[in-house]
């Protein structure tokens, strides 16, 4: 029995809801977490999710900012918990319960802030919102809930190891790779006993992107992407990962997002 999730900040879903149809049309996973969809509950595209047959949904947005929705083809429980990271009142994160075969599962979606240009929080409001945003996520336990599985996906906007980078020398005093946004996020993931399933598929120094710059007049030809999103688990999933899938191709497509799909599958 498998079991996929894939996870993508969309950049506006309504904008952008032809593309999103036609991913789902052609890669079917079980369910599908975006973020960035800028659109509060009450206008989200409902209808047209459940016409492609997922017909079940979590929202959690606002008006032209932020946003997070869940879109599955499996029944999830009541158990849905949308937490206000920072108290500022931001849709940045949702997390829902759903069963695949025996495993009980707590699905995390996140938009973790980008941070804004300088990395100073001194000069800088917005990165030290996104610095206070992972510290807040150090609660987080992939082995919180007893008989409780644990995946957590979303635009995390930090790129943490060398090769997650185009430069890792050249963008070190960038905002995403700075070290104390680097050395925050694997303390998330050490801390919370998350296993990062893209470089468990794909370990360095191999490198992985997800991101390309809308800045960038060619951005296939210069390829200077980031792993900004990302997929993790609790060790008991991770034990049964088959594959995942950066569908680097819809960087491409039509009025595209920077960034592109992330797609993870398991065999449970």
């Amino acid at each position: 029995m498998t079991l996929s999730i894939a996870t993508w900040n969309i950049n506006s879903v309504r904008l952008r809801m032809p593309l999103v149809s036609d991913f789902l049309v052609r890669f079917q996973p079980d369910i599908l977490c975006l973020q960035e969809t800028k659109c509060p509950n009450d206008l989200f595209p409902v209808k047209a999710f459940e016409a492609l047959g997922y017909g079940h949904m979590a929202m959690h947005g606002q008006k032209g900012y932020h946003g997070v929705a869940t879109l599955s083809r499996l029944p999830l429980t009541e158990l849905v918990d949308r937490r206000d990271y920072c108290g500022v009142g931001d849709a940045r994160h949702l997390s829902v319960v759903f069963t695949h075969g025996l495993k009980r599962i707590r699905l995390h979606n996140f938009y973790v802030p980008a941070g804004g240009d300088e990395p100073d929080r001194t000069i800088n409001k917005k990165f030290g919102h996104k610095l206070d945003f992972l510290e807040e996520m150090k609660l987080l336990h992939a082995e919180a809930d007893a008989g409780v599985s644990s995946i957590l996906v979303g635009d995390l906007n930090v790129a943490p190891l060398e090769h997650d980078v185009w430069s890792h020398k050249q963008l070190l005093k960038i905002v995403s790779h700075t070290p104390i946004e680097t050395e925050g996020l694997t303390a998330i993931m050490t801390g919370g006993a998350w296993v990062d399933l893209m470089r468990q598929h794909t370990p360095s120094p191999e490198k992985l992107y997800t991101w390309w710059s809308y800045r960038a007049k060619d951005w296939e030809a210069a390829d200077r992407g980031r792993r900004l999103d990302h997929i993790w688990s609790s060790a008991d999933l991770s034990a049964h990962l088959r594959q995942v899938d950066i569908i680097k191709e819809a960087r491409g497509w039509e009025r595209p997002s920077d960034h592109v799909p992330v797609i993870a599958t398991f065999d449970l």
